[in-house]
């Protein structure tokens, strides 16, 4: 009797909590934004609950990055559809020239979901780890490509890489607003605000994108962090 009682409250919890989300998503229940799963991703709110599950939904449908990215503060310009013959298509990817009043060392190409990823990395992470050790603002951030028609690691019977569809960019160095450079050669230097800095800047990478390579992952990986939006969750 008490088991059948039981499994009754459950099934009315279940059909309460159906009903409620149902009420959130067709806006007739108000929520604060922060506690809505199916408010849009703005990159510069602060983070709440459920954050992650929005940056994944964004970065996983169209129509929501592109709205996203329209509002992130990210400068680019869309670029045609291009394909190449051994099969590294550009579709549907802008090119980034700056965030905000950050710049870039070079403009580049990404995907919706890498520039996404981008400018959340920024507001979100690399600008906050930058206060906290320096009490400076990163105005520049250095990289060294996202489009490469490759494979994995330059690897003749690997797959190709998420670089070869610009979904992917690696990141060598940080410039603050007083001109201090912050480089990947600093990552072993132990107990260095240089150090800690990066190591935030890691953590940071590996919750606005899918994929995260820094220095301790190997030998390639020793002057930069590979992000990427590629289909698996690593942070190495």
């Amino acid at each position: 009797m008490i088991g059948r009682i039981i499994g009754w409250l459950m099934l009315l919890a279940f059909v309460a909590a159906l009903i409620f989300a149902y009420g959130v998503w067709s806006r007739r229940i108000a929520v604060p934004e922060q506690y809505d799963p199916f408010a849009p991703l703005d990159v510069r709110a602060p983070r709440g609950p459920l954050t992650a599950y929005k940056l994944w939904r964004t970065t996983h449908d169209a129509k929501l990055c592109d709205a996203a990215l329209a509002q992130s503060g990210i400068v680019y310009r869309p670029m045609a559809d291009t394909s190449a013959p051994v099969g590294c298509e550009l579709k549907d990817v802008v090119r980034v020239s700056q965030a905000d009043d950050v710049r870039f060392s070079a403009s580049f190409l990404a995907t919706c979901p890498l520039a996404v990823g981008m400018a959340f990395f920024e507001q979100q992470y690399l600008q906050p780890a930058a206060m906290d050790v320096f009490g400076e603002r990163v105005t520049r951030i250095e990289h060294v490509g996202s489009y490469a028609c490759r494979n994995v690691n330059h690897q003749k019977d690997a797959a190709l890489s998420q670089h070869a569809s610009a979904n992917a960019i690696d990141l060598t160095g940080f410039v603050l607003a007083d001109g201090r450079r912050i480089t990947l050669a600093q990552w072993d230097d132990a107990g260095t605000p240089g150090a800690d800095f990066l190591r935030r800047v890691h953590e940071g990478a590996c919750h606005s994108f899918d994929t995260t390579l820094g220095p301790d992952y190997n030998a390639l990986h020793k002057t930069h962090f590979h992000v990427d939006m590629g289909a698996y969750r690593i942070c190495r």
